[in-house]
């Protein structure tokens, strides 16, 4: 009809779109996501069969207030007196430009360069983390082309797990004189003598690990890209005091492991079309309907999860319910082959079932024999003790 407008077509959404959309429908359409972090990724590689962990991480699940409303509240969190002292620690070593964390980049990392007098420090707000990844991504690009020591503080780094992006914060990176490109990690654990905790150092490592993944995207997209090193600055309190001492950190190990599992994690588009319509795990339902949601998604749960995922309860007191083998650690169920539940185990070690020649049920019976005689033997032992 003459003087209407045509009707605009509908442009369909993308599959990036659609993803986003169905991970708000999961979280709960007026809860905000929670953001992936370092230490997160480091826990979702080290255990890639749980899609209950992959699926909440990735729709921004706050993992805390859902275990709070499961009624298994978690027992993570950091102390304001550590948050505090770490906070303070970290403003002394970038203290004046950073000028100390460079001079500990070129002594442990870089003895050959030109040692830093005045290095630069880019402005790198934007808005969004989109933005500041942006933005991060340039700083990156001009610090290397003008050859300067360049300390990016709280730098911006973006990185696709199965599916869907994580922003990533790592401490600072700095920019070497040759162009290549380091992760600083600043811990506020002692190093004492010139050594740390080594449990702790793992975990700084495989945290660092993943920056250093997300910094490899990056350097990636440049031509020609630039070296991201694979030893990383691990600074911390030296001694008991406040002064800074560090260390380098190879985390090859770590980024190899870290770069499999996460290449193995399950899509999580995948995980979300397998879930019945309507579930929502957000933490304001009714326990029942949040618990059915929960349980609708598989977990993989194991012991390491108690340090690392803030579930871990709810997870651990279901698998003991089910009598998982894989509540008693996955050296054992991997150990026990097909014998997947503690009655199937103990009925095996009885010789009440399981197949004779599998050599899981030969070496429970055998185990199961020489308890017998073990504790006979005690018994006899007891017996003869008390005649006169």
């Amino acid at each position: 009809m003459p003087g209407r407008e045509p009707i605009p077509k509908q442009v369909p959404p993308t599959r990036g779109t659609r993803l986003r959309q169905r991970l708000a429908e999961l979280r709960g359409p007026a809860v905000a996501a929670q953001p992936l972090d370092a230490r997160a990724l480091a826990a979702l590689a080290a255990n890639p069969g749980c899609k209950r962990r992959a699926i909440l991480d990735g729709a921004g699940v706050n993992k805390a207030a859902l275990a709070s409303a499961l009624g298994s509240p978690s027992a993570f969190g950091q102390s304001q007196f550590a948050f505090m002292r770490g906070n303070a620690f970290e403003a002394r070593v970038k203290a004046d430009g950073g000028a100390e964390l460079l001079r500990l980049v070129q002594e442990k990392l870089d003895a050959g360069a030109e040692p830093p007098v005045a290095g630069l420090v880019p402005d790198l707000a934007a808005v969004g983390p989109e933005g500041r990844a942006a933005r991060t991504a340039l700083a990156l690009r001009e610090a290397t082309a003008a050859g300067a020591w360049t300390l990016l503080d709280h730098p911006m780094l973006a990185l696709d797990v199965a599916g869907s992006p994580a922003f990533l914060e790592p401490d600072a990176v700095v920019v070497h004189p040759d162009g290549s490109w380091t992760v600083v990690e600043i811990k506020s654990f002692p190093m004492l003598d010139g050594s740390a905790d080594a449990a702790k150092v793992g975990a700084a490592a495989r945290q660092a690990a993943v920056y250093v993944l997300a910094l490899e995207r990056v350097a990636d997209r440049l031509t020609p890209a630039p070296g991201v090193r694979h030893s990383v600055l691990l600074v911390c309190p030296k001694d008991f005091s406040n002064l800074p001492a560090a260390s380098a950190v190879d985390v090859r190990k770590q980024r190899s492991v870290t770069r499999r599992q996460l290449d193995r994690l399950t899509r999580i588009e995948d995980i979300a079309a397998a879930l019945p319509e309507g579930t929502c795990f957000a933490p304001d339902l009714p326990t029942p309907d949040l618990t059915a949601a929960v349980e609708s998604v598989p977990a993989t749960y194991a012991p390491e999860c108690l340090s690392t995922c803030e579930l871990a309860f709810h997870c651990r007191a279901r698998s003991r319910t089910e009598g998982a083998v894989t509540s008693l650690g996955r050296s054992l169920r991997a150990e026990l082959g097909g014998l997947a539940r503690v009655d199937d185990v103990l009925s095996a070690a009885r010789g009440e079932s399981g197949d004779p020649t599998d050599p899981a049920v030969a070496a429970l019976r055998r185990a199961a024999e020489l308890r017998a005689e073990a504790l006979g033997s005690r018994s006899s032992d007891r017996k003869g003790a008390s005649c006169p």
